[in-house]
């Protein structure tokens, strides 16, 4: 089994704002391959499914991004889901709008999130699908920036990329990340 996150905060005030664009991944995930309806387990909401045959557990925490790690735990734990068959979703202040990366441990750079997910796993070798929102470019805007909602400008842009992430997830199930990335790149570049 893989545990795949998207890290963002709970509440419908806050589900447009950059921060969930991480919950805003998995819901796309759900949606396109038919997972199971939400429900909450581990501090989170749950969904279950199969993805090339492998099964596949969504999570997003409602901790708060903070403490996004205590879910995080309960589930891998639950599981016995060791390190690398975890994926973070997650907003990416340093990436271009737009932009996807991923890649396996390092730094938090900064992410509360990320940090959390550190310390309650005891240690940082998961995979990081880092999902750019762009640097406001000064750093007193960056909370107002990351708490803000996308822009009318940049929700079609948004909405192409999740769709593209949903479709390229049959690579990431197996185990083929760049190839991932890459055609999440043709995919939204496509439309």
């Amino acid at each position: 089994m893989k545990l795949w996150v998207g890290l963002g905060n709970p509440g419908p005030e806050m589900s447009r704002n950059r921060h969930n664009i991480g919950f805003m991944a998995v819901d796309a995930i759900a949606e396109r391959h038919g997972f199971s309806p939400w429900r909450q387990r581990f501090k989170g909401q749950t969904s279950e499914g199969h993805i090339e045959g492998r099964k596949i557990l969504l999570l997003k925490p409602q901790t708060y991004m903070n403490l996004s790690g205590d879910s995080v735990q309960q589930a891998a734990r639950f599981y016995k889901i060791p390190l690398n068959d975890i994926t973070a979703f997650h907003d990416e202040l340093d990436l271009a709008f737009g932009r996807l990366r991923i890649k396996s441990g390092g730094g938090a750079a900064g992410h509360n999130g990320l940090r959390s997910m550190d310390r309650c796993l005891s240690g940082p070798n998961y995979w990081r699908i880092r999902m750019g929102i762009g640097h406001p470019g000064q750093k007193e805007r960056v909370t107002g920036h990351v708490l803000g909602d996308f822009s009318a400008t940049e929700r079609p842009i948004l909405s192409d990329w999740l769709d593209a992430i949903a479709q390229a997830a049959p690579l990431l199930a197996r185990d083929e990340p760049e190839a991932f990335m890459t055609k999440v790149s043709l995919l939204k570049n496509a439309n």
